[in-house]
Order: structure tokens, then C-alpha cells, then sequence
């Protein structure tokens, strides 16, 4: 008896050292209960596949580096012995420089799904979507969502959800949720995730059109939710299949995020959805479970100077003191971590930007612009471009959404039922949008 007593304790401080960011006591704890005699739990088992992960992972750095230092060789040779070979095309090109180039065909296919209208320079309409992907993927999110749920026995799981539901109830108030209850991912995934995905996926389109997509990338995502952008980068390639004839993708993802349930409930759906796929996404995570608002007093740093794409998606906090200190700490990691010719990706929803500068929304371009302007310039960034894309095709807000929606957006056909049952939802939900991308080099 006292080993179960002892065995449980033990699992029950690793659960919360790891909620709090502390790694170095939470890698402790787990040698502990490995020495024991006591069976894995489920975040154990995890944690222990993120461990060999990132045994794998170093080692495949070692080879990468081994490599690229045989090829350095190589190439050095061949100038000394000043080898010509004349081609319309270079024979050898190095694989970080490979970017996707746009293919018309692909671009047509995604403008048509989309129904997305370029209204202004900066101004796009989106009223569509692809079915088949996000039909797909949408159905397995619910069957997901079910599956967990229904694990909880019926009378905690209404006083979970409850709570859960009411703290994320904060975001429409203008006001940060605190995101810490046990059922707060399954909430998150019913009322916003698709949204955030689908916003995702357009997101990488515009990079790809702009022709900025490489091969290989080494991406950060700050403040990481359950991993929207590597969803919807996912999808993006994933329906880009038939169009592009292209070397395979190699994506390094690192999630950097203060909820470690986020963070396992995101990996936990990934392995059941995009990973049983016919041509799964060749991308590899590495979670790292930090509070941003700490980053600047830890001892570890990010890898300087590495990544291709830094993204920061729908994560601008309302309070003003949080917003000063948050922005801090994006300029610094901007400024150490993004390489010299990598790129930030901002994701904003409309009332966020506006409301941190005290702003209405309203049908001006010129406003518009100085505004987004000026919140690069406040992260010590230079804008490159940005789209805002809305359901709408406004600036205003519109009168009657909800009918608008009903009447013209795609239907979540599968999660409204979902939202009615736990969430108490008494109407549809729709695949909507008003959100920024930003595109910014430092």
C-alpha cells in the first residue's frame, strides 16, 4: 500500500513540475519513477517518448553536421579544380536554398476552394474552403474530442467542462484565460482550433505564393496553444499533393509553450491524425514547456541564429502590463533566434491589434496600415507584407454575423454537434476569419 501511496505522489509532483516550466526537476523526478517498480501513466509514457525523441534527434543533428561538413569538402574540391558544367539549370543546389516555387495551377485550385476576393492591396475576402481536407480532418478532431471526453466520468465531466468553458469565456471579454483546467484543451479544440487552423493554412498559402516556402525549415512557434501552425502548415502541403512535384519537405517544429497539457494533447491527436495519413507531413517536434513571461530569467536560451520561420499565432495579450513584458521578450528572441534572412509571422485577430492601441475598427485603409506599422515597428521588426483576411470582405464590424455566416461560410458539420452537446452552443458553428498575417524580417 505505501508504494502506491508513494508511487502516485510521485507521479502526481511530476505532473505539476512539468506544468510549471521546471524541467531540470521534472527530468529528476521521472529517473525516480523509472528506478521504481510503478507503471508509466499515459503523460509518463509521453514524456518518455519525448525523451527518445530528442535522443534521435541530437544524433541526427550529429549526422547532419558530419555531413554538411563532408559536402563543404566536396564542393571546395570540385572550385579548386574549377569544374564547369554548363546546364540551363545548376545541377547542385544546396537544400536550405530550395524554395517551392508557386505552381499556377495550385494557386487557381486554392484561390477557387477558398472563394478567396483580393478586395485591396491588403484586403482579402474568404468565404470557402477545401472539403475534402478539412472534412477529413475536421471529422477525426471530433471523433477525438468524444473518444477523451468520455473517459471522464459523467458527473466531474459537466463540473470540468464548466470550467474550462467559462475561463476561455474570458477571450470574448478582451481578457486572457488562465488555460489551466484539465479539460481546457478539449474546450479550446470545440470553440477555436479549426478556426485557428483553417487561419493557419492560409497563412503558409500566402508565403507559398510569395515564393518563401523552403524545402527544409527550422520553425519556433511562441506561445505554441496545441499547435495550430504545424496543423496547418500540415494541411497546406497535404492538399498540395498532385500539384507540386517537389523533394519532400523537412520541417523542424519547436513548440515553445507554458501548458504541457497543450502541448501532449497536441502531439496525442498529431499521432492519430496526421501521422496515419497516405503521405504524412515529414515534421518533427520538440516541445519545450516555458512560461515567456519567465524566458528572460531562465538559464537556457533558444539556438541562436536558427530558425527560418519565427510565428507568433493569435497570442497578444490584452493586459497592458503583459503585452510591455511579452514584447520584450519577443524582441530579444526575435533578435538571437531568427537567422539573418528568416522571417517573422504575426497572426492577429482584428479587435486584438485595435484594442491595444484604443482604436475603432472601421473602413480605412491609410488608418489601417499606420496601425499594423506601428505594432512591427514596436516588436523591432520591418514589415514585408501583410493580408488582413475576413469572412465579411469589411474592415467594419457586420451587422448580422451570425445569419451571414449561417447563409454564406462553410459549415462545421461536425463539431457543432459537439458544441452543442458539452458547451450548451444552441446554433451551428461556421469556418470563419478576421485575422492579420504579417509577414516581418528583423
Amino acid at each position: 500500500m505505501n508504494n502506491h501511496i508513494t508511487n502516485f505522489w510521485r507521479s502526481l509532483k511530476f505532473l505539476f513540475t512539468l506544468k510549471q516550466g521546471k524541467n531540470s526537476q521534472a527530468n529528476h523526478i521521472f529517473k525516480a519513477i523509472e528506478n521504481s517498480t510503478a507503471k508509466r501513466s499515459p503523460l509518463e509514457n509521453l514524456y518518455w517518448d519525448r525523451l527518445k525523441f530528442q535522443t534521435a534527434l541530437n544524433d541526427k543533428d550529429r549526422e547532419i553536421n558530419s555531413l554538411t561538413e563532408h559536402l563543404r569538402k566536396a564542393v571546395y574540391k570540385l572550385d579548386e579544380l574549377e569544374l564547369k558544367i554548363d546546364f540551363d539549370e545548376p545541377v547542385i543546389r544546396r537544400l536550405d536554398d530550395y524554395v517551392l516555387t508557386p505552381e499556377p495551377k495550385f494557386i487557381e485550385f486554392v484561390t477557387k476552394s477558398f472563394q478567396l476576393i483580393e478586395k485591396d492591396e491588403n484586403l482579402w475576402q474568404c468565404t470557402g474552403i477545401n472539403e475534402r481536407i478539412f472534412d477529413d480532418f475536421e471529422s477525426s478532431l471530433a471523433e477525438y474530442i468524444q473518444t477523451e471526453i468520455k473517459r471522464i466520468p459523467e458527473k466531474k465531466r459537466k463540473l470540468e467542462l464548466e470550467k474550462a468553458n467559462r475561463d476561455i469565456e474570458w477571450l470574448k471579454r478582451g481578457a486572457d484565460p488562465d488555460y489551466g483546467f484539465s479539460l481546457t484543451p478539449h474546450v479550446y479544440f470545440m470553440k477555436y482550433f479549426l478556426n485557428n487552423v483553417y487561419c493557419n493554412y492560409l497563412a503558409w498559402y500566402f508565403v507559398y505564393k510569395s515564393g518563401l516556402l523552403p524545402t527544409k525549415m527550422n520553425i519556433l512557434d511562441i506561445a505554441a496553444g496545441p499547435g495550430t501552425v504545424a496543423y496547418g502548415l500540415a494541411l497546406f502541403l497535404q492538399s498540395s499533393s498532385g500539384f507540386l512535384l517537389n523533394p519532400p519537405m523537412h520541417i523542424s517544429y519547436y513548440s515553445l509553450e507554458k501548458q504541457a497539457q497543450f502541448q501532449y494533447r497536441s502531439l496525442q491527436f498529431w499521432r492519430q491524425y496526421i501521422e496515419q495519413q497516405r503521405m504524412p507531413t515529414n515534421l518533427y517536434f520538440r516541445f519545450d514547456t516555458t512560461d515567456i513571461f519567465t524566458y528572460n530569467e531562465q538559464s537556457k536560451i533558444l539556438p541562436r541564429g536558427f530558425f527560418d520561420f519565427i510565428v507568433i499565432s493569435h497570442c497578444l495579450f490584452a493586459e497592458q502590463a503583459e503585452k510591455k513584458k511579452s514584447f520584450e521578450v519577443y524582441r530579444k528572441i526575435f533578435q538571437e533566434s531568427l537567422s539573418s534572412d528568416g522571417y517573422v509571422m504575426l497572426i492577429v485577430q482584428i479587435n486584438k491589434i485595435f484594442n491595444i492601441y484604443n482604436m475603432q475598427r472601421k473602413e480605412d485603409a491609410v488608418q489601417e496600415k499606420k496601425l499594423v506599422e506601428k505594432f512591427v515597428e514596436e516588436l523591432g521588426l520591418k514589415l514585408e507584407w501583410y493580408k488582413y483576411v475576413t469572412s465579411t470582405g469589411i474592415r467594419e464590424y457586420h451587422k448580422d454575423f451570425l445569419k451571414y455566416a449561417n447563409e454564406k461560410l462553410p459549415p462545421q458539420k461536425y463539431i457543432s454537434p459537439l458544441k452543442r452537446q458539452y458547451l450548451g452552443l444552441n446554433h451551428n458553428s461556421n469556418y470563419g476569419l478576421d485575422d492579420y498575417i504579417i509577414l516581418c524580417k528583423k
